[in-house]
C-alpha cells in the first residue's frame, strides 16, 4: 500500500462495479469530493513535511507531498545543493495551501531553518562534514548558506595556500566543518581548509621523512617576496633564496617565477626538524663560467653590463652568471681616485679589456682606461719643458697648487712659482678650485707621472728692473698693507712688497705707523736673489738731522775721533749699519 494510500478507509457503500462502468448514478459530486478528499494527506499551514522531488528546472522546484497539488519552490533555495535531482526527499515548511491561482506554496529555505540550529550544533559536535554554499564576500572572508543559516568562512580557512581571488568561489556549494559556534549570538564560524588539513599533514610527514640533500622536487611557486621565493612541496614549503634563483644577480624574483608555476627544485640544506627547507633552482643548470668560452684570455676585449656599482668599482656582467670588477683606479689613466659613480652607472653597456682571469676562482678583473693610449706614454712630446698650456686647478696644499692638464696628466706649480712680486701664504689666495690657469712646463718626472709647473715664469722676471729703480738709499713711497709683531708689509710701486721692522715705523713725532698708512720709506737693503727689500721710514728724516749735525761741525774728523770710532763697539741698529755700507761703497767707488 502506497504513502498515499494507507491512511484511506474506502467507503462501505460505494459501487466499484457501477463506478468502473460508468452506470453510477447515485453518487452525488459531494461524495466524489469527499471520497477523493479522503485519498490525500492532511496538511496544515505553517508546518514542516516531507515531500519527493518531481520536478527541477532553473526556475522552480516541483515537490509533492501527498496533496491535491504539488507545491512550488523555488531554485534558488535550493542553490546549496546543486546535486538536487528527481525523487529526491527534501523538507518543507507550507507557506499557504491555496493561493490565488490555487497552487500549494512551500519553502525548503524555512524548514531548514526551523532545525537548522540543532544541525549545526550537531555537526560541531560530531565533526560532521556538510554542505554549504557561498552566497557573497564580505570582509575577511566570505557568507556561506548552512542549513539555512549564514555562517561566516574567515579567508584564512578557505585553502591551505594564500587566496588571491576571492570571488572566484562565490556561487560555489563547498564541503565544510563547522569550527566554532557563539551560542548567544548564534553566529557559526565554518572552514574547509580543516576538511584537508588533516591529509596534508599526513602527506607532509611523508614528504619530510624522504627529504635529503641534493634532492630534487616539483613544487609551485607559491609566494614571492623581495628576498626569495616560496615552493610547496606538497603540503611543505621551501624558500629559493634571491641568490639561489639564478646564476646571474637579480634584482626581481618576478622576473624569474610567477605565482602558481610548476618548478623543479633542489633541497640545498634544512634544520633538524625540516621545518626550514632551503631550496635552489640555479643549482639545476651548469655554473656559466664552465660553459666560457675557453679562448678568452688576458688583454682580449669584451662586453658587458653594468649590474653593481660601489664607491671602489663596478661588476660587469659579460654573460649570465659571469661578471669581471673594474675598479675604480683602472677607470681612468688619472692619478686621483674618485667614486666609480663618477665614470659608470647600473645599466650602462661598456666595453673593457680583461686584465687578470682566474677560472678556478671564478674571478675576473677589467679596465676600460686601457682602451685609451696613456698619456704619460709620449709626454715628452706633447708637454716639453718649456711649453706652455692651460690647466684645471684641481686642489691646494701649503707648499703649491695641483693642477690638471688633461685626464691622467697632473703637475704641481710650487707656490715660490705662483708670483714673481707677491708674497703668497697659500695658494687659496691667489686662485681657485676649478679655475684655469695658464702655466709653463719647469720639469718632467716620468717615473712618478708628475709635471713640475710655473705661473710666474710666463712672464719676465721683474726684479731685474726692481735692482735699478729700488736702490739702497733710495726713497719710495709706500702703503702699509699688513701689520706683524715682526714688522710691517709695506706696498710699493709696480706690485713689489718691502718689509719695515718696528724700529724703521717711528714717525718723527715719536709715534707708530698705522695700518693703511702712505709714507715714505727708504731702501736699507735690496736682495734680487731672495726678493727682499728692507725698508725704513725712520730713516727718511733721521739721516736728514743727521747730514745737519755732520755740516755743523768740522769737515774732516781728527785721527783721535777714527780711531774712537774704530774702538766703539759694534753698530746694532740698521741705520748704523747703511751709514758704514755707505761709506764702504764711496770708497770703492773712489778707488
Amino acid at each position: 500500500m502506497s504513502e498515499l494510500t494507507k491512511n484511506v478507509k474506502p467507503l462501505d457503500d460505494f459501487n466499484w462495479d457501477e463506478f468502473e462502468n460508468g452506470t453510477s448514478a447515485n453518487v452525488s459530486k459531494e461524495e466524489l469530493d469527499k471520497a477523493y478528499d479522503e485519498t490525500l494527506n492532511k496538511v496544515s499551514e505553517h508546518q514542516v513535511t516531507e515531500g519527493t522531488v518531481i520536478s527541477v528546472d532553473k526556475k522552480e522546484v516541483i515537490v509533492n507531498i501527498g496533496y491535491k497539488s504539488d507545491g512550488i519552490i523555488q531554485a534558488s533555495e535550493f542553490r546549496y545543493n546543486p546535486n538536487l535531482k528527481v525523487g529526491d526527499k527534501v523538507e518543507v515548511y507550507v507557506e499557504n495551501q491555496e493561493d490565488r491561482k490555487g497552487q500549494l506554496i512551500l519553502s525548503h529555505k524555512k524548514a531548514r531553518l526551523s532545525k537548522s540550529w540543532d544541525r549545526v550544533n550537531a555537526a560541531l559536535e560530531n565533526e560532521e562534514v556538510i554542505q554549504g554554499f557561498i552566497k557573497c564576500r564580505t570582509k575577511g572572508g566570505m557568507i556561506v548558506d548552512v542549513f539555512g543559516i549564514e555562517a561566516f568562512l574567515p579567508g584564512s580557512q578557505i585553502d591551505v595556500h594564500p587566496i588571491r581571488d576571492y570571488d572566484q568561489f562565490v556561487n560555489k556549494t563547498m564541503e565544510f566543518k563547522v569550527v566554532k559556534i557563539n551560542q548567544e549570538f548564534r553566529n557559526v564560524v565554518v572552514s574547509h581548509k580543516a576538511l584537508i588539513e588533516e591529509e596534508i599533514e599526513a602527506q607532509k610527514r611523508e614528504i619530510i621523512s624522504k627529504l635529503e640533500k641534493g634532492q630534487i622536487l616539483e613544487g609551485t611557486v607559491k609566494n614571492i617576496t623581495s628576498y626569495g621565493v616560496f615552493v610547496d612541496l606538497g603540503g611543505v614549503d621551501g624558500l629559493i633564496h634571491i641568490t639561489d634563483l639564478s646564476w646571474g644577480r637579480v634584482d626581481d624574483p618576478h622576473k624569474v617565477v610567477e605565482l602558481d608555476q610548476k618548478i623543479n627544485v633542489v633541497i640545498l640544506d634544512f634544520d633538524d626538524e625540516k621545518k626550514r627547507i632551503a631550496l635552489g633552482l640555479k643549482q639545476l643548470t651548469p655554473h656559466p663560467w664552465d660553459a666560457l668560452d675557453a679562448d678568452l684570455k688576458v688583454g682580449d676585449k669584451v662586453k658587458g653590463k653594468v649590474v653593481v656599482i660601489a664607491d671602489y668599482g663596478a661588476f660587469v656582467e659579460i654573460q649570465p652568471g659571469v661578471e669581471g670588477l673594474i675598479h675604480v683606479s683602472e677607470m681612468s689613466w688619472s692619478q686621483h681616485l674618485r667614486s666609480a659613480q663618477d665614470f659608470l652607472s647600473v645599466g650602462d653597456e661598456v666595453e673593457a679589456v680583461i686584465l687578470t682571469l682566474d677560472r678556478d676562482e671564478r674571478k675576473m678583473s677589467l679596465g676600460i682606461k686601457q682602451l685609451k693610449e696613456d698619456p704619460w706614454e709620449a709626454i715628452e712630446v706633447k708637454y716639453p719643458v718649456g711649453s706652455k698650456h692651460t690647466a684645471k686647478v684641481r686642489n691646494f696644499t701649503n707648499f703649491g697648487v695641483f693642477v690638471e692638464l688633461e685626464e691622467g696628466v697632473d703637475g704641481l706649480i710650487h707656490i715660490s712659482d705662483l708670483s714673481w712680486t707677491k708674497k703668497v701664504k697659500h695658494p687659496s689666495e691667489f686662485t681657485q678650485v676649478g679655475t684655469e690657469i695658464d702655466v709653463v712646463v719647469l720639469d718632467i718626472d716620468k717615473d712618478n707621472r708628475r709635471l713640475s709647473l710655473g705661473h710666474k715664469q710666463l712672464e719676465d722676471n721683474p726684479w731685474n728692473q726692481f735692482e735699478a729703480t729700488y736702490t739702497v738709499g733710495s726713497v719710495h713711497e709706500g702703503k702699509i698693507v699688513e701689520l706683524l709683531e715682526k714688522g710691517a708689509v709695506v706696498s710699493l710701486e709696480k706690485g713689489v712688497e718691502g718689509f719695515a721692522t718696528p724700529k724703521h715705523l717711528v714717525k718723527e713725532d715719536g709715534t707708530q705707523a698705522t695700518l693703511g698708512e702712505e709714507l715714505p720709506f727708504k731702501v736699507i737693503e735690496f736682495n734680487k736673489d731672495s726678493k727682499r727689500i728692507i725698508l725704513s721710514h725712520s730713516r727718511t728724516f733721521e739721516d736728514a738731522q743727521r747730514e745737519e749735525k755732520r755740516a755743523a761741525k768740522k769737515p774732516r774728523a781728527k785721527k783721535e775721533d777714527v780711531v774712537k770710532i774704530d774702538n766703539q763697539p759694534a753698530a746694532t741698529t740698521l741705520g748704523d749699519i747703511d751709514v758704514l755700507a755707505q761709506l764702504k761703497a764711496q770708497m770703492e767707488k773712489g778707488e
